[in-house]
């Protein structure tokens, strides 16, 4: 298993800097400048909501003030194929919706795409602006090796988890202004900028000057509204809900206290059956009648378009590497990890003889729900995943069990190793962009291989470092 804080015992060169500020300030007076984080948290309204759970729903997610550190040799790796997997998938969306050239080859099962619940008919034979179909891309990597980095899965449809990676920054620099001195870590907070730049880059054909931008939101019942909310006001667009927008003369409007105001790009946070239900769910209150409409005829742009969510699908995950190799003609950079498609018989076979040792998911599953990690489990929930399986064979698929590097965090004890992942996020406007950064969530209970925060995870302040004089970051004064 591979720790990310040392190779072959010895202490790697991008956490001495770390390991020295433990040793100076020492444990406990960390461990009350954490909470004094979790207050700062607290206070700004950093909370995600489960679901499922009694009473107030609304929780803190843990923070962990160590953070995870990335050399630029290693950073370059993860840019060059995060990036290459965007615009594969971009490619893939573009042809599935238009040509349909990769079914036609057959390097992809036609029904696994054309059947699939993700896949919205209704946007067959449309162009986004840009021919851009997944402006934020996240993809979720883990990291087996010191040089062994996979894809666990990709998120084109609505990816959370930014405002995280944004605050966990702030944080930091705020409580440890003296850890940034050196300019040596790269910045994450041009990520709305970067946004907004992208958005406004992609306005429809029938935008007739400056684009106004707008961020469509569920609600605040939402599990991530902290996150619709925090990105409007950081990227100083409105938070709008379906309400608050009319469709009117081929454009979408916003009503103001000032009048109607003609909106062009929308980033929409609402799942697609309920952006408008005079296409797609019909009792739908949170979308916008009509604006698929506006859509189609180009007066609006939707980031990020509908019908993203099939590129989700972890039974097409699997045929990622072929979609780089025939839409780009390259090999991909970042391997999947190996995956096993249950509605094969075969495949199906060896999944069920070997349940202890894989992790079977949903699917269409999201936030570790669903799931079945093998050497975790119990012979009870073994035969309960082995009915579901037999069932509905085509709803599963199975991984084997990786060991995933860990990073250290701050407990009682000191530095312990947990286990983590990272989610960077792809922005494609003009051309795609990936922030020096990311979501790194962290795995909190000793031996969890679970970092959802859904599932009791945190998160952590991730680092690229880079001592170019380029990228240096300036300081606020402390």
């Amino acid at each position: 298993m591979f720790n990310e804080m040392s190779k072959s015992g010895a202490l790697r060169p991008e956490y001495e800097q770390i390991q020295t500020w433990v040793e100076t300030d020492g444990v406990a007076s960390l461990l009350q400048r954490r909470e004094e984080a979790e207050a700062l948290f607290r206070k700004v309204g950093i909370t995600f909501a489960v679901y499922g759970e009694g009473g107030d729903p609304e929780r803190l997610i843990p923070f962990d003030m160590i953070p995870r550190i990335f050399s630029a040799d290693e950073w370059s790796v993860l840019e060059r194929g995060t990036i290459q997997r965007s615009r594969a998938l971009n490619a893939f969306l573009a042809d599935i919706y238009g040509a349909q050239k990769i079914l036609d080859a057959g390097l992809i099962p036609r029904d696994l795409v054309l059947d699939n619940p993700a896949f919205e008919k209704e946007m067959i034979g449309v162009e986004p602006p840009g021919g851009v179909w997944s402006h934020i891309c996240g993809i979720d990597v883990v990291r087996t090796g010191p040089e062994d980095f996979l894809v666990l899965e990709d998120n084109c449809r609505t990816p959370s988890g930014v405002s995280y990676m944004l605050e966990s920054r702030e944080v930091m620099m705020q409580m440890f202004p003296s850890l940034f001195s050196d300019g040596a870590i790269r910045p994450v907070d041009t990520y709305p900028d970067l946004l907004a730049d992208a958005m406004s880059a992609l306005a429809p054909p029938r935008c007739d000057g400056p684009p106004t931008l707008a961020i469509l939101t569920p609600g605040s019942f939402n599990s991530a509204y902290y996150e619709h909310s925090f990105l409007a006001d950081r990227m100083g667009v409105e938070l709008v809900e379906g309400q608050d927008l009319y469709c009117e003369n081929g454009h979408v409007w916003m009503r103001t206290i000032r009048g109607p105001e003609k909106v062009d790009v929308i980033y929409r946070r609402i799942d697609d059956a309920f952006l408008d239900p005079e296409v797609f769910n019909p009792d739908s209150v949170l979308g916008v009648p009509g604006l698929m409409d506006v859509y189609r005829t180009g007066g609006v742009t939707l980031v990020n378009a509908p019908g993203t969510g099939v590129a989700d699908d972890k039974a097409i995950y699997i045929y990622v590497p072929d979609m780089i190799r025939f839409y780009l003609g390259e090999e991909p950079i970042l391997k999947n990890v190996p995956t096993y498609r249950c509605e094969l018989p075969d495949e199906r076979d060896y999944v069920l003889a070997n349940l202890s040792e894989l992790v079977v998911k949903e699917v269409q599953g999201s936030g570790g729900y669903g799931m079945l990690i093998g050497p975790k489990s119990t012979p009870e929930e073994q035969a309960e995943f082995a009915q579901k399986i037999r069932e509905t064979p085509d709803n599963y698929i199975a991984q084997p069990t990786l060991a995933l590097s860990t990073a250290p965090i701050l407990t009682d004890d000191g530095l312990v190793p947990r286990h983590v992942d990272l989610r960077p996020f792809v922005i494609t406007g003009a051309e795609p962009r990936l922030v020096p950064g990311g979501l790194t969530r962290v795995a909190m209970r000793e031996g969890s291989l679970v970092v959802n925060s859904s599932q009791g995870g945190g998160v952590k302040d991730t680092w690229v470092l880079d001592t170019g004089p380029d990228t240096r970051q300036e300081m606020p004064d402390a």
